[in-house]
This record gives C-alpha cells, sequence and structure tokens, in this order.
C-alpha cells in the first residue's frame, strides 16, 4: 500500500504547484486589468517606437502607447473568452455525449455523424466561418471557437456513459419510472464530472491560442482593441527594423499563459484519470 503513495502525493504536489502558477499569474493579468491606466491605451503624444525601459517596461508601440498596459490588458481578454469559449464547449460535450449514450440507436447514430462531420471540417476554417457569420467581436470568436472544440471531449464523455449505463443504479432507476433527463442530471453528470474538468481545463490553453490566431489573422476585434493577436500581428513587421519589443513580449505573454494551463490540465488529467493519462 505505501508504495503506491508517492505517485499519487508527487501528482497532487505538481497540481499543486501549477495551480499556483496559474492562479499568481491570473491574478497579476486581473489586477493590471483594473488598475493600470486606460490613458496609455489610447494614442498620444508620447515618444514613439521606445524601447523597454524604467517607465515602459515593455516599450512602446507607433502610437506611443504602453505596450506593458496593452499586453496585461490583451491577457486579461483572453482569459475571459477562454473561460467562456471552454465552458460553453463542456456544456455542448456533455450534452450531446450523455444524450447519444442514453437516448437510443437513432439519437446515437446522429450525434456520432454530427462528430465525424464536424471532425472532418478544419477547424481555423469553420472557426473563420463562423466568427464572420455572427459578425465578429467577443460573441463571433466566442461562438466561432465553443463550436469547433466540443468534439473529442462529447466522444470520451460518451463512452464514459455507455460504461456506466447498465449499472445497478440505473437500471433500478429506469424501472422506477425515471425520466432520462432525472437519470442523466442525478446518476450520470456526477459521474462524468471529472472527465468533463478535465476537459475543460485542457480546452482553455487551445481556445486562448485559436482566439490569438483569429485576432491576428484580423478576424473578430478592431485594430484599437488589445488582444495579443493584435498587437502580434501590429509588432511582427516591425521586427526587421530592430523593434523587437513590439511582437516578443506579447507574444512570450501569450506562450506563458498558455503553458501555464496546458501543463496544469495535465497534471490534473494525471490525478483525476490515471489511465487516460498513461494510455
Amino acid at each position: 500500500m505505501s508504495a503506491d503513495h508517492p505517485p499519487q502525493l508527487r501528482g497532487r504536489r505538481d497540481v499543486v504547484v501549477s495551480l499556483s502558477v496559474v492562479a499568481l499569474l491570473t491574478t497579476c493579468v486581473i489586477a493590471g486589468y483594473f488598475f493600470l491606466n486606460d490613458a496609455s491605451l489610447r494614442p498620444n503624444s508620447a515618444p514613439r517606437l521606445l524601447p523597454p525601459s524604467f517607465e515602459h517596461p515593455f516599450g512602446t508601440d507607433h502610437l506611443g502607447r504602453d505596450l506593458f498596459t496593452r499586453v496585461v490588458k490583451g491577457l486579461a481578454l483572453s482569459l475571459g473568452i477562454g473561460v467562456l469559449t471552454a465552458a460553453i464547449s463542456t456544456v455542448i460535450s456533455a450534452v450531446l455525449g450523455i444524450g447519444a449514450a442514453l437516448l437510443g440507436k437513432r439519437v446515437d447514430g446522429f450525434i456520432s455523424w454530427l462528430i465525424d462531420l464536424s471532425i472532418g471540417i478544419p477547424h481555423l476554417i469553420f472557426m473563420i466561418l463562423l466568427a464572420f457569420t455572427v459578425g465578429g467581436g467577443i460573441p463571433g470568436i466566442v461562438l466561432g471557437i465553443a463550436f469547433t472544440h466540443w468534439m473529442s471531449l462529447a466522444l470520451l464523455v460518451r463512452a464514459d456513459v455507455k460504461q456506466i449505463r447498465s449499472s445497478e443504479f440505473i437500471l433500478v432507476s429506469r424501472g422506477l419510472g425515471r425520466s432520462v433527463l432525472f437519470i442523466a442530471w442525478k446518476h450520470v453528470l456526477p459521474l462524468v464530472l471529472p472527465q468533463l474538468l478535465v476537459g475543460f481545463v485542457l480546452m482553455f490553453p487551445h481556445v486562448i491560442l485559436h482566439e490569438a490566431a483569429l485576432t491576428f489573422l484580423g478576424f473578430g476585434f478592431s485594430p484599437q482593441t488589445p488582444a495579443v493577436g493584435i498587437l502580434l500581428s501590429e509588432g511582427m513587421p516591425h521586427i526587421s527594423s530592430g523593434m523587437w519589443w513590439l511582437a516578443v513580449f506579447p507574444g512570450i505573454a501569450l506562450l506563458l499563459l498558455v503553458l501555464s494551463f496546458a501543463r496544469l490540465g495535465d497534471r490534473v488529467r494525471t490525478v483525476l484519470d490515471p489511465a487516460t493519462a498513461n494510455g
């Protein structure tokens, strides 16, 4: 028995460390979002294209705006979009995955066909089409990403529910005349909740990356919005002129945010679902 504890303790310790890094980073971003001066986001008469300094840690851009403030505001925007989008996608996965396993062969066949069809469409093209159809902005980005990231988790939930739908407590509940909705809510959802939590955390960094990709390509926000993708698209042309900070600092900030949440997702999966993590 004692030989089994060290790996479990190590896994929990890794989760605590990863969660601490994510919490620290998130706290700094949220605090900066509320306390940094918004005036520095507007074009002003300050010197333009200044390199990093004590007054401007990340330098200034081509309109004299403080790049540090813009990066922090952009990361806060990415966090908000990431939480909302991953939550919507997780709910879609839960509803369709549980429904496919509990509502009979016809529903299962239709949802399986829908999953195969959605997987076969290139995500980036689908996201761009949805974002363009909705009209851009936060709704376009959120729906465009949410509707292209639910399939893998839905397949996992469907497989889990198919394994437990013949359990005695579910058969007894059916025998008592309980509805499918009651069984799904009271019996099935609590059992697949760890899988949904892992899926949500693992989905989060992918959402942030795709949000940055869409804004980098010019879909979603106006150029004045301090989104990380917009900062990267504005900064890339200046690298050849030696103004490296315009793209390097937003890129490093995005990379740190994505890697932190990806690491946390891996650690959470290892603790909650070691069989999947080892497989």
